[in-house]
């Protein structure tokens, strides 16, 4: 499990955990089951407050990607991520044809186009 804390960005450090948990846990990274790191080690290893691991935690069950044991710790819910990854496929089907709509407007080239995502994507 990677986690990348970024302190240049605007995003709060409790939602960038809970956003790349919930990328690992729907792109199948993080299978249904699995334990995740307990709230302090990995408040620990990123050295952050456990209060923000808690909170990235407590937003990711709420959300159903995470059951709490007490006692045990938290585990990587049991959902049909299959379907979520579809809705997901779909949004981004959408978003990049307004992207390539916006594109051809500015008059790119599909040469241009392709550059620009291929940066975007590699910048993560």
């Amino acid at each position: 499990m990677e986690i990348i804390i970024r302190n240049a960005t605007s995003q709060p450090i409790y939602d960038q955990i809970a956003s790349q948990l919930k990328a690992q846990i729907v792109a199948g990274r993080l299978k249904p089951g699995e334990a995740l790191p307990s709230i302090r080690a990995l408040a620990k290893d990123l050295k952050i407050s456990v209060i923000t691991t808690k909170r990235a935690y407590d937003e990711l069950e709420a959300a159903g990607f995470l059951n709490t044991v007490a006692g045990k710790g938290c585990f990587v819910a049991e959902r049909d991520f299959d379907r979520i990854r579809e809705g997901r496929a779909r949004d981004m089907e959408e978003q990049l044809s307004g992207a390539i709509r916006l594109a051809k407007d500015c008059g790119m080239t599909w040469e241009d186009f392709r550059e620009t995502a291929r940066i975007l994507w590699e910048e993560g």
